[in-house]
């Protein structure tokens, strides 16, 4: 099993899948990298010899920001909009979607499991 930038080349998957394992590889970029490591898309992840993953590993390191750096990158624009205090910056604050999503159903997945509210159920009048 190969190491590339601290992360664990998953076994037995294509060359092409198993590096998107690493933060900031996508198809796009798993394609660039392994056409200029000189390594064909569907080779499988076990046959990679120790060259090549030195091969993709400096091809990261030079030309693109993935993994660590990536991510320390993302978290500090995240960090600036929220000192900034702008829009964008108080919805990461509170928790709510960033991106003009609605709120009033939906969200889940920011806002975290619904809390019901005593009383909330609207009463029936009485007849």
């Amino acid at each position: 099993m190969a190491r590339i930038l601290g992360v664990d080349i998953p076994r037995n998957k294509v060359m092409y899948i198993a590096i998107q394992s690493l933060y900031g590889v996508g198809p796009t970029l798993a394609h660039e990298v392994l056409g200029k490591a000189g390594i064909d898309l569907n080779s499988n992840s076990n046959d990679l010899t120790e060259e090549q993953a030195q091969q993709v590993r400096q091809i990261l390191e030079t030309e693109y920001t993935v993994e660590g750096d990536l991510r320390r990158e993302v978290g500090l624009n995240i960090k600036r909009l929220k000192d900034l205090g702008c829009y964008r910056g108080i919805r990461h604050r509170k928790g709510l979607p960033v991106r003009g999503q609605r709120t009033h159903t939906n969200a889940r997945t920011r806002k975290g499991k619904a809390v019901a509210i005593a009383g909330k159920k609207s009463v029936k009048s009485l007849k």
